[in-house]
């Protein structure tokens, strides 16, 4: 496969010297600030496309889709003939440098592998967890990042669960979180830019009480209820304590795995959860991989797996995640390097079709999560490529299923699965509420704005 180049045309492109006299070719083009990827393969469930198209955006948006888009002068122009084009890949179950992960960059690698979202669900994320990552944001970070609050450290201050309610619907008085909630003014301003609480089986057990706190603050508040699946027994407690309130059943795979059932059997009994309207479940790209999952972490069996192919199959489970630090020391049971290679497999071995299958980290995940926030802007601006939406977009080539480019708030952040270094800056701060491009923390040392 061939990519157009602009190596027949270098005098035009390439600084030089003509005659003495420096040459620089940029000063003769006026930036138009739009960019135009031409001549890939769309494919965007959310929008029925499945087409050779042309899709152009400005800043942050996309501001058409055609068959055709000519390019004008100072316009930027990618090929992606040959390739396919996705909406932006949003991973909504992935650790990002929690639990003393120092050695490695997995927000760098995971916008490499072509994520354009990640909300990562550290189980040991506190109140502060906001302002502490938002920080790096505003420092300048690839990817739009979120964070869920660890349901134990949710639960472990003095508020009441109506008191955690009007946190995190912006509500709570200052005075009663300062006696209440924290000291530091920062946590309290910032702690209700969270996605959602995470339970996690392997870091605590906790009281049917405790569980129903969170069940009452994340329904009522519009948050996300994650819980870690992994023994089918804990998975089953947690939905008969839900009462019909929304839960997410997390790596549902790794109920397949065997580590506290038969592999088959427990995936299974996860399934039949999954059933339940008010409850949703994911899967772990990595384990629906002919490997059947990591080597030094779990792996599924060939049964259980295709209990997995099933439930895909037939709607059950529809979104996919990779929980994965790529060379992460936390390894999580996944890796977002097979997300491409899996949604590309699950088409070719006839388990979904293509678009279904981009679906699975596109529209599905922002379907999911608009439903539980009672949001809106999620379906408006994420997991499509129609105009309005933001311009976060993975484009893959099917031959080395890899991504080619990676574009985030329509910024180039990754190129032939490398990191692009200008592109630090961006990625925002993804909230229940919307997307902010800065938290402020970051900043807060530096300067302020006189707001009038």
């Amino acid at each position: 496969m061939g990519y157009d180049t602009k190596v027949g045309s270098l005098p035009d492109t390439l600084a030089s010297v003509h005659r003495g006299q420096m040459y620089d070719p940029q000063k003769a083009v006026e930036p138009s600030g739009r960019s135009i990827l031409k001549g890939g393969m769309v494919i965007d469930p959310a929008n029925g496309i499945e087409a050779v198209k042309d899709i152009a955006f400005q800043g942050q948006y996309i501001i058409e889709v055609a068959d055709e888009i000519k390019p004008e002068p100072g316009d930027r122009v990618y090929s992606a003939a040959g390739l396919l084009v996705w909406p932006g890949l949003i991973d909504m179950h992935l650790h990002l440098g929690d639990l003393f992960e120092v050695s490695t960059e997995p927000i760098f690698g995971a916008v490499a592998d072509g994520v354009t979202l990640g909300l990562s669900p550290g189980a040991g994320n506190t109140f502060m967890a906001p302002s502490l990552l938002g920080a790096e944001v505003d420092r300048g970070v690839p990817m739009n990042i979120g964070v869920y609050i660890g349901a134990l450290n949710a639960m472990g201050s003095m508020l009441s669960v109506d008191e955690l309610v009007a946190l995190f619907k912006g509500e709570l008085d200052e005075e009663t979180a300062f006696a209440k909630m924290t000291r530091n003014r920062i946590t309290y301003l910032t702690a209700p830019l969270t996605v959602g609480i995470k339970d996690h089986m392997g870091h605590w057990i906790s009281s049917d009480e405790h569980i129903d706190g969170v069940f009452e603050v994340t329904s009522r508040a519009g948050l996300i209820f994650m819980s870690h699946t992994q023994d089918p027994s804990h998975a089953e407690r947690l939905v008969g304590l839900s009462k019909g309130r929304p839960i997410h059943l997390a790596h549902a795979t790794a109920a397949g795995c065997g580590t506290h059932d038969d592999p088959k059997e427990g995936i299974e009994r996860v399934v039949e959860l999954i059933k339940q309207p008010h409850v949703s479940g994911e899967f772990v790209t990595t384990m629906l991989r002919p490997g059947l999952g990591s080597r030094e972490g779990l792996q599924m069996t060939k049964d259980a797996q295709q209990v997995a192919y099933d439930a895909l199959s037939n709607g059950i489970v529809d979104v996919l995640m990779s929980d994965g630090q790529n060379e992460a020391t936390m390894k999580g049971f996944g890796d977002t390097r097979d997300n491409v290679p899996a949604i590309l497999e699950l088409a070719e071995m006839g388990v979904l079709t293509l678009s279904q299958a981009v679906a699975t980290m596109t529209v599905n995940p922002a379907r999911l999560i608009a439903r539980l926030h009672h949001e809106e802007w999620w379906t408006r601006e994420l997991g499509h490529l129609g105009v309005g939406a933001r311009a976060n977009i993975t484009v893959v080539d099917r031959d080395d299923k890899l991504p080619t480019y990676t574009f985030v708030n329509g910024v180039m952040a990754g190129f032939e699965n490398r990191l692009v270094r200008e592109a630090n800056g961006a990625g925002g701060w993804v909230s229940k509420f919307g997307i902010l491009d800065r938290m402020g923390v970051g900043d807060l040392a530096a300067f302020g704005y006189v707001l009038d």
